[in-house]
């Protein structure tokens, strides 16, 4: 099972680094081509993409949350952080474990 990365440039690229496959996506157009590619293939267990790639072709990614058990779809923030009204992982470790990190 492999992860794939679909997101900004930057994004991407720090992800290759630690040998993760991916895909740099300006459009949400060019997004939906990426992920419906991922999901496509039988290696592929994790897709990961930004809140930002992630709101942009929402539809799709519920449907594929809702439809199968495999890709799982992962949304983390990209280089400009959370989006607004999305918690923190500060936020989530602190009301889960009830310890404030830094």
């Amino acid at each position: 099972m492999t992860f794939y990365c679909i997101a900004d440039e930057d994004t991407v690229r720090g992800f290759r680094l630690a040998g993760v496959a991916g895909q740099a996506v300006p459009t949400a157009s060019q997004a939906a081509a990426a992920v419906g590619a991922a999901a496509a293939r039988p290696d592929c267990g994790i897709i990961i993409l930004t809140e930002k790639v992630a709101a942009s072709i929402r539809p799709q990614v519920d449907k594929i949350r809702l439809e199968r058990d495999r890709p799982l779809i992962v949304a983390i923030p990209g280089p400009e952080g959370p989006l607004p009204g999305r918690k923190s992982l500060r936020q989530f470790v602190h009301e889960a474990v009830g310890i404030r990190v830094g």
